[in-house]
């Protein structure tokens, strides 16, 4: 993984797993996903992040699975 950052203003999560060109992004839910024009994942950015992981460490705690909206 190459960087984490939190924007606690705008409360979304960036993910960067590759330095690549960013071509296009797909949306599912509150998880946008840009691609490199080959189709390579390279940045995560998660809407409403502090809902996100409290309900992923929510549902790790209580072995469970949960549904991204």
């Amino acid at each position: 993984m190459r960087k984490i950052k939190y924007s606690k203003d705008v409360d979304v999560l960036l993910i960067e797993v590759s330095d690549r060109p960013i071509d296009y992004a797909e949306e599912e839910g509150q998880i946008i996903v840009h691609f490199t024009k080959d189709g390579e994942p390279v940045l995560l950015e998660i809407l409403n992040a502090r809902e996100f992981m409290m309900s992923s460490l929510t549902s790790l705690l209580e072995e469970r699975e949960i549904a991204i909206p």
